[in-house]
């Protein structure tokens, strides 16, 4: 019988998380500064193909404990290569270059979106209708994201807004993707991160290779992304999962959408960027909004409740 975690074990795991999160939205400020001498394409690629090489590393050695005869699932390459595609080449290629149009606040709250397109999308395509309580969620998250747009200048705002909202597809449709490889759990949570992470990436750099001149790197924007790989990526990644061995997917969920304050509040801090009442208050109701689509129960179809299978 598998033991239940202690109340103290799930207090551990829930600060640990909190740091995870908190690490992921220093990413922000970070990406901000290395922005300054790095074209987004070309950081972004460098940022997750060092990532990957690490988690290949860990996955190759764990890989070498396992015992000579034990059966290892055949790899489904083409939906791996298409999440690396859309995951890491689409999602995070366009994030980086978001960032380097508009505040991070903005682009952190079109991000939290996604939840909203996910629950749409799944509804379609893998059948897992959103129950009533999830579209509460979803209608306070619109609401807040228009308190917020709408107590600042949409002018100023305008030329990055595709790019967002493109960011914000593509996170939605690597979510879907990923969400799909990880039911089916012919693979580890581990090995689908940096088989995808490792394709994206060197995807990302060939693009950026392709479109913008290769920047001479200083021991700063080295020291930028030497972090964002491996302590913001791939030990946060390491902790973030084992976290979730802990933590209800409520719990997680609701910590992990406390980045959206998170971000706003480093970005006032550290970069300068300012925000008025009436947009922290819509930040709030989005925050809010994008954890009930996340927490709340699914409707149940005719095969019974929806499960959650995946990792983040």
């Amino acid at each position: 019988m598998t033991r239940l975690p202690t109340p103290a074990e799930r207090r551990a795991a829930a600060l640990q998380a909190l740091l995870v999160t908190f690490l992921w939205s220093t990413s922000w400020v970070l990406i901000r500064w290395g922005l300054r001498d790095m074209p987004p394409l070309t950081f972004a690629g460098l940022r997750y193909a060092l990532a990957a090489a690490i988690l290949l590393a860990v996955m190759a050695a764990r890989r070498g404990r396992r015992p000579a005869g034990a059966l290892r699932p055949a790899r489904p390459w083409g939906r791996l290569v298409l999440l690396g595609l859309v995951f890491y080449t689409c999602t995070q290629g366009a994030q980086f270059l978001a960032l380097s149009l508009l505040p991070a606040a903005t682009v952190s709250l079109f991000l939290a979106g996604t939840p909203l397109l996910v629950a749409a999308a799944s509804l379609v395509w893998l059948r897992e209708p959103a129950s009533g309580l999830q579209w509460v969620g979803a209608l306070l998250l619109l609401a807040g994201a228009a308190v917020y747009l709408g107590a600042g200048d949409l002018g100023d705002l305008r030329s990055g807004l595709g790019v967002a909202l493109f960011a914000v597809a593509a996170n939605a449709g690597g979510a879907l993707l990923g969400r799909g490889i990880h039911r089916t759990r012919e693979l580890g949570a581990l090995e689908v991160t940096a088989l995808s992470m490792g394709i994206g990436s060197a995807a990302l750099l060939a693009v950026g290779r392709l479109l913008e001149p290769w920047p001479r790197l200083g021991p700063e924007s080295w020291a930028i992304v030497v972090w964002l790989a491996v302590v913001n990526t791939a030990l946060a990644f390491w902790l973030w999962s084992h976290t979730q061995r802990l933590l209800s997917a409520t719990e997680s969920s609701v910590i992990n959408n406390t980045m959206l304050l998170q971000i706003a509040i480093l970005a006032w801090l550290v970069l300068g960027e300012a925000l008025s009442h009436r947009q922290v208050a819509g930040l709030v109701a989005a925050a809010l909004g994008a954890a009930i689509v996340q927490w709340a129960p699914r409707a149940r179809t005719r095969k019974g409740p929806w499960r959650s299978g995946g990792s983040s």
